[in-house]
């Protein structure tokens, strides 16, 4: 099964807010916006192209169309605000560059302007940074950005001089500038003191002059950017206009304070005859160029009363926003504040001079505000559509007209077509009212009393309809009119009403998160599915109404049945706001809240599977397909009612499973039709009276105008005989005339004869004697001739001999000078041959030295890696031994802590045994002399230990003096490399100079090479060739002899200079870096020294305490053993010693 698509058909309405909004593209064809696309409409063909606008922009901001009328340029708000060029004369508007303010952060362009000649293109960025920024747009290219104002003074609009596509001017509040391209920027060719006027509006006249509109209504024209004069616009039709808003104003808002009776001049428009301006609102004037170099005001033009509006000056009092003119200055257009389009064709203006203009619309009469209610019938090609504007219009969507409308005094909340198309529920704030379509009105007829009605319905068989109050859905009958059944369930307000196609069910959804599904019979839920955290908008049947489709505020599309959520397409970050099934089951249609439409196959898919379109600029309100699916109508807060034709994705209708038959009937009433055959019965009496009296009136002009012509054919004849007579007496004359003529000229030629005559005899005479003076003059000249003939002669004889003489003297010259030249060239040949010779030599001597210093210093490079590899060996060796005498440390430290617990316990077994050691001290003052030789031995044993520990130090003291050296030793390395590196680079620099030298010299021979043989071409003229010879010799030789050594010593002398001073620098820092470095080393030295003391000092007395210890315990031990033993053999010397005094503790 092949996808069902949408295709877009047509659009009414027009977007507001877009500055330059409406504009020409040729005779019969305008460009405005309307939702989220520019519509182009053909106001002949009544057809609309579409070109629409990009997915994630914000919203357009302004239009620009080029002077040759081929590309449009439509700016669009973002995150990063674009202005993207459409080639118009391609059928689907093609892209053809997206431009952006390149790294700027700017979310806007207010308005744009095109060059004169379609190459570049000017935009005005928005608050706070308002930067003016000049592209070549073809290319892609910002050649220049400019800030044309404040954030407390915005721009209002920008253009082009149409006579120099290098000047710009920018005006606004307290804002006129004139702006000239040159040298990649925008400057500022003028500064006029206008900080305190407010201009909406400006238009170029000429190459220097600009008219300017502002909001008190003043007409300020500049001259080359300067202020000059004021035109003068009073108008008693502004001034009554105004009055009038004034006090519709007051009805209207009574708590607003009274409006200015000022009219504000917000678009203005050259042509060729001079300008046209706003004067006010809903009126137009046309100024016209004087003889004296000023404008006068010569009409105005009037936007027409509303003939179907109850207020009177609704229409009259709206703002024009943008005026255009048809290229061939046909036809003028204008848009108006409430998106109202209206033209007026110009050459009516130049004929009706008397006539108080009017404009007309330019296609229909469009919304002005949010439309809230959208309705269909089965019986006629209409749709019905509610709005806040307070008006009800009927649509015509096969012939794509507006049929019908009125407006109320209060809002039309919802609206429903009865399936005939012959009757229409409005809802307003206090009644539902029934109405009749009449011919030309929607009249009331029946009032029920539902406030606030804000979604009705009537079933598909027409007999019932069902409004919503709140939370409460009432069913009537349409019949009786009665209240059949009050549908109570829901907790919060009812969004969207759908009835089955048998009228049997009816489903409700709300903002309470319900659906429910009634049996309009009984009144009882038939199903209901509640999901608390959604709020629904919309629902609708299924197309065999066995399952709902609900979409809300949680962003997914539920199909619904028995109770439970059947399937559920995924969340998108755009909420869905409406919902429209086909009547074929194949496609369903959503609309939302950013005003895009899409089309999602039926079954619904688990995933996100479907076609979007651009349609609108605000969430979509409502929508609905025609019972024969071939539109689909969508409506939005955008004021604009799109129609889109449903078609297969080849191209052809869908195929409808019902035959639908449109009627063509209409409601008229009684007193109406008797009133209209009363005046045809009026006007047929009339008629006849007329032409009665027209016969009568035709009899008696054809009697006036048969007495007229009788008169004239008098007059005339008697004309006729008069000149007749005069003709025959001018051909008398003429004859006699012609013989006096005939006369004369026989005279004139008789006389003429006899004078050529005489003029060729004494001719005759002349020319023989000027023929003897010719031979006479030519015999003379050739004698003449021969005298010079052998003068010359003897001159050439003459001038050969000294040529002759000449040339010997100059060859014998020549051949000195060659020979001199020939010996010159070979002593320069044998220099450069020395000069190479020596270089080469020099260079070889040198590339000698560089490579033994090489070798050298590579072999002392090696060695002293070697030697550092090997003190790296000897330092990790002696870093292992110092850690393997670290952890020995470490053990002793441990076995330190464990006797130092034995201590502990011991020293409370030694409290225990204190009164025991004090029996036991005369036993003690016995062994004290065994007890200090076998101190003496344990002494001795120590005393190998600690020599052991004096040599490990000496061994420790040994490499770091090593290692100390070893630094010392890689410090002395790194400088001589760095000497030789220094040494290298200073022979790399004398090579290149010698290169250089060598450059020169060869530069020198080219140029002797040349000078002679410039030199050669003299060899005819001797005193040039000797010239040039000395002239070479002395800027050659003198130079090569004597300046040339004193150059190469001077610069030798500065090179060894040069580099005597680096190298003596070069030293001096390096001894200052050692002197640092040795000390830091000391430094770094002396504190491990000092750490390492403390560490053996802490060791020596940790081992001593050991010693002390351990010999204590021994002691202890022993007394304990000599004590038991001595208890056994004498137990009556402990009474004894009981008795004797205590002695002092020895500890």
């Amino acid at each position: 099964m092949t996808a069902v698509v949408a295709q877009s058909h047509f659009i009414f309405g027009l977007r507001t807010g877009v500055a330059n909004n409406l504009c020409f593209f040729d005779e019969q064809t305008v460009v405005f916006p309307c939702g989220n696309n520019c519509v182009r409409y053909n106001i002949i063909q009544r057809c609309q192209r579409f070109i629409p606008g990009s997915e994630k922009s914000q919203g357009m901001r302004a239009l620009a169309i080029s002077a040759n009328r081929r590309y449009l340029a439509v700016s669009e708000c973002g995150e990063k605000a674009t202005i993207t060029v459409f080639d118009l004369q391609h059928e689907q508007g093609r892209k053809r560059k997206v431009l952006t303010a390149g790294d700027m952060l700017v979310q806007e362009f207010v308005c744009m302007a095109f060059s004169p000649d379609s190459k570049y293109l000017i935009g005005q960025t928005g608050a706070p940074d308002w930067m003016l920024i000049f592209w070549l747009w073809e290319k892609q290219k910002v050649l220049a950005s400019v800030k044309t104002s404040n954030s407390n003074n915005p721009v209002t609009q920008v253009s082009f001089n149409p006579y120099n596509n290098m000047q710009v001017c920018v005006s606004g509040t307290g804002v006129f500038k004139l702006l000239r391209y040159s040298e990649g920027a925008l400057k500022q060719s003028s500064f006029p003191k206008v900080e305190t006027i407010n201009f909406l509006c400006h238009t170029w006249m000429s190459v220097e002059r600009v008219i300017a509109g502002t909001d008190t209504g003043r007409l300020l024209v500049f001259e080359s950017g300067d202020l000059r004069r004021e035109i003068i616009t009073a108008s008693k039709v502004a001034q009554q206009q105004s009055d009038r808003q004034v006090e519709t104003k007051k009805i209207k808002d009574t708590d607003m304070d009274e409006a200015p009776t000022v009219s504000r001049i917000t678009a203005i428009l050259s042509y060729s005859k001079g300008f046209l301006c706003s004067m006010g609102p809903g009126t137009v004037c046309l100024f016209e160029k004087t003889e004296e170099d000023s404008y006068r005001k010569s009409r105005e033009i009037q936007i027409p009363p509303d003939k179907y509006s109850n207020e009177v000056t609704r229409a009259e009092c709206q703002e024009i926003d943008t005026m255009c003119i048809s290229p061939a200055e046909e036809t003028l257009a204008i848009s108006t504040d409430r998106g109202q389009l209206y033209s007026i064709s110009l050459s009516s203006v130049d004929i009706n001079k008397e006539e108080q203009l009017h404009f007309e619309f330019l296609s229909q009469s469009f919304h002005s505000k949010s439309i809230t209610g959208l309705s269909i019938c089965l019986q006629k090609p209409l749709a019905a559509t509610s709005s806040v504007d307070h008006s009800v219009r009927i649509w015509n969507y096969q012939t794509k007209v507006l049929e019908l409308y009125k407006e109320f005094q209060e809002e039309a909340h919802s609206v429903a077509l009865h399936p005939t198309g012959l009757f229409i529920l409005v809802g307003f704030s206090d009644k539902l009212r029934l109405m009749n379509l009449v011919i030309d009105d929607i009249r009331s007829f029946k009032e029920f009393t539902v406030r606030g009605c804000r979604e009705c319905a009537f079933s598909h068989g027409g007999h019932m309809f069902a409004a919503v109050n709140g939370n409460v859905i009432h069913i009537y009958s349409v019949t009786s009119f009665e209240n059949i059944l009050n549908l109570k369930g829901h907790n919060g307000k009812v969004r969207g009403i759908e009835w089955s196609l048998d009228d049997s069910r009816l489903v409700s959804c709300g903002t309470d998160g319900a659906v429910y599904e009634w049996n309009t019979q009984t009144g009882k839920r038939e199903s209901e599915s509640v999901l608390k955290s959604c709020s629904y908008t919309d629902v609708a049947f299924s197309s065999d109404c066995k399952t709902l489709l609900a979409v809300g505020t949680d962003l997914t599309l539920k199909e619904i049945q028995d109770c439970q959520v059947l399937r559920e397409v995924p969340a998108d970050e755009v909420a869905h706001t409406a919902i429209a099934v086909s009547h074929s089951g194949r496609v369903v249609f959503t609309g939302t809240s950013s005003g895009s439409i899409r089309a999602i196959k039926y079954p619904l898919p688990i995933q996100k599977d479907w076609i979007m379109y651009q349609a609108h600029c605000g969430p979509v309100t409502k929508m609905v397909i025609t019972y024969d699916d071939q539109f689909l109508l969508t409506v939005s807060e955008d004021a604009c009612l799109s129609m889109w034709r449903i078609i297969e994705k080849e191209g052809r209708g869908l195929k409808s499973n019902r035959q639908i038959i449109h009627t063509e009937e209409i409601l008229v009433t009684k007193s109406d039709l008797e009133e209209r055959t009363q005046n045809m019965l009026e006007l047929k009496m009339r008629l006849e009276e007329l032409q009665m009296e027209n016969e009568y009136q035709l009899r008696l002009k054809d009697m006036n105008y048969n007495e007229k012509m009788k008169e004239i054919s008098d007059k005339f004849t008697q004309q006729i005989e008069s000149l007749q007579t005069t003709q025959q007496s001018m051909k008398t004359e003429m004859e006699k005339q012609e013989r006096e003529h005939q006369d004369r000229s026989a005279e004139v030629t008789l006389k003429h004869s006899k004078e050529l005559k005489d003029l060729e005899l004494s001719y005759s005479q002349k020319l023989i004697v000027e023929h003897e003076r010719f031979q006479d003059l030519q015999g003379k000249y050739e004698r003449m001739q021969e005298d010079y003939e052998t003068q010359l002669k003897s001159a050439e004889e003459s001038k050969v001999q000294a040529l002759e003489e000449l040339t010997q003297y100059f060859e014998a010259k020549l051949q000195e000078k060659t020979l001199l030249l020939a010996q010159c060239q070979e002593e320069v040949q044998q220099q450069t041959r020395e000069f190479k010779e020596f270089i080469r030599q020099v260079e070889e001597d040198e590339e000698r030295k560089i490579r033994n210093i090489q070798i050298k210093y590579e072999k002392k490079l090696k060695t002293e890696k070697e030697t550092n590899t090997s003190l790296k060996g000897e330092t990790g060796v002696m870093a292992q031994k110092f850690h393997s005498l670290q952890r020995q440390i470490d053990d002793r430290c441990s076995d330190i802590n464990k006797l130092k617990q034995e201590r502990q316990k011991m020293l409370g077994l030694i409290r225990s045994l204190e009164s025991d050691i004090e029996d036991l001290k005369r036993q003690i003052a016995g062994h004290e002399k065994t007890n200090q030789d076998k101190l003496n031995e344990l002494k001795k044993q120590t005393e190998p230990q600690q020599d052991d520990i004096s040599k490990k130090k000496e061994m420790i003291h040994q490499l770091e003096e090593e290692l100390v050296q070893t630094v010392k030793s890689n410090s002395q390395l790194k400088l001589t490399v760095s000497d030789l590196r220094l040494k290298l680079r200073t022979r790399d620099k004398e090579m290149h100079a010698e290169m250089q030298k060598v450059n020169d010299l060869e530069t020198h021979l080219q140029r002797l090479k040349s000078d002679l043989h410039n030199c050669v071409g003299f060899i005819q003229e001797p005193k040039k060739l000797k010239e040039s010879v000395q002239m070479i010799y002395a800027r050659y030789v003198s130079q090569t002899k004597g300046v040339e050594k004193s150059n190469v010593d001077e610069n030798v002398l500065r090179a060894f200079c040069r580099q005597r001073d680096h190298l003596e620098r070069t030293v001096d820092s390096l001894k200052m870096r050692l002197a640092k470095s040795a000390e830091q080393h000391d430094k770094v030295y002396v504190k491990i020294m000092k750490e390492n003391v403390t560490l053996i000092t802490e060791i020596n007395e940790l081992r001593k305490e050991l010693r002390s210890v351990r010999t204590q315990v021994k002691d202890y031990k022993a007394q304990l053993a000599k004590c038991k033993k001595s208890n056994k053999s004498h137990p009556n010397s402990e009474e004894d010693s009981k008795k004797e005094p205590k002695p002092e503790d020895v500890n």
